[in-house]
């Protein structure tokens, strides 16, 4: 068995996690919800953007989630560069909710490098 089979599953599941959520805040977003901290100043944008953001970066979790449940490198590469982009849109939301983001982005780094280490050749070889 390869190693970090589990680690990749696990992945998978963070990353549904994390697609689900964005999808819920990214709609929160866009509808000017109160739970989002008012008159913030973002890089880009304003909240409404970045719902956008959130939201399409949502669904993309989403997408790469099924896909690693599928195996394959497609749904690993994929879910690496999900998981990057959620974690550079969650630094980029620290404005709208500062210790939320900071976990999510916590979160998506561990997506990233579980999918980096996914199949790595666990033996040793001696010359």
């Amino acid at each position: 068995m390869m190693k970090g089979v589990g680690r990749a599953i696990f992945a998978a599941v963070f990353l549904a996690i994390g697609g689900t959520l964005n999808v819920i805040y990214g709609i929160a977003a866009i509808s000017n919800s109160n739970f989002f901290l008012n008159n913030q100043h973002y890089v880009f944008a304003d909240l409404k953007t970045w719902g956008w953001v959130s939201l399409i970066l949502g669904i993309l979790e989403l997408i790469a989630s099924a896909s690693l449940v599928g195996g394959g490198t497609f749904g690993r590469v994929f879910g690496m560069l999900a998981g990057s982009l959620a974690a550079i849109n969650a630094l980029l939301m620290i404005p709208a909710y500062p210790l939320w983001s900071i976990a999510l982005f916590a979160l998506s780094l561990w997506i990233v490098y579980g999918l980096a280490v996914y199949g790595e050749d666990t033996s040793i070889t001696s010359s």
